[in-house]
């Protein structure tokens, strides 16, 4: 039987997404070898992440200041935004280097079957800013699920009325990917998303 306090690090570990009870084990003795001020650190960065970051007002990306710096720098091409899923999203996006637009995050995904409606993700915030502003382009970037796609029609169905073009990133064969190891679904849209070679 193990202490009170080791058990009760374990449970909450064992909540994280990818950690079970081996890894929540490990996890937990690790931060007991650790030195006071390393663990004090880790607690201390976890409580920050709580306490000083939000959502930003325009695009509800996480973020310590409000708006975020993507959506309050004049570098960003304003017509155009790109609808995700997730934050983590945005900076996958981000580390590309390919997008120079702006962002809105969904927090989720429309999902009827779950019960999710468009009303429990940000798609009304979106709206309020494609009828508000400049917007030229919306670019759908949610994965290539039955509820990435069902979100993905979703948004063109509410936003093309207003004259704005709605696009969906390619999707297919990953860099470096090998053709004999994708499925069917796959290659028939790496197939449809094939574009001329310069």
């Amino acid at each position: 039987m193990q202490s009170e306090p080791i058990e009760r690090l374990i449970a909450e570990l064992k909540k994280l997404p990818g950690i079970g009870a081996k890894s929540a084990e490990r996890i937990t003795f690790h931060v007991l070898d650790m030195a006071r001020d390393e663990a004090d650190r880790l607690a201390g960065a976890i409580s920050d992440v709580k306490n000083k970051i939000g959502l930003c007002s325009v695009c509800c990306n996480v973020t310590e200041a409000d708006p975020c710096p993507i959506c309050s720098s004049e570098k960003r091409d304003r017509s155009i935004i790109c609808v995700v899923e997730k934050p983590s999203n945005v900076q996958m996006i981000e580390k590309g280097g390919a997008y120079s637009g702006l962002y809105h995050v969904l927090h989720g995904l429309i999902s009827p079957l779950s019960g999710v409606q468009p009303d429990d993700v940000t798609v009304g915030r979106l709206m309020e800013r494609v009828r508000d502003g400049d917007v030229k382009e919306v670019v759908v970037a949610t994965n290539p699920t039955v509820d990435g796609d069902s979100t993905a029609m979703y948004i063109a169905k509410v936003v093309k009325p207003l004259g704005v073009a709605v696009t969906r990133i390619a999707r297919g064969v990953p860099v470096g990917g090998d053709i004999e190891l994708a499925d069917e679904a796959t290659l028939a849209r790496a197939m449809e998303g094939r574009s001329e070679l310069l």
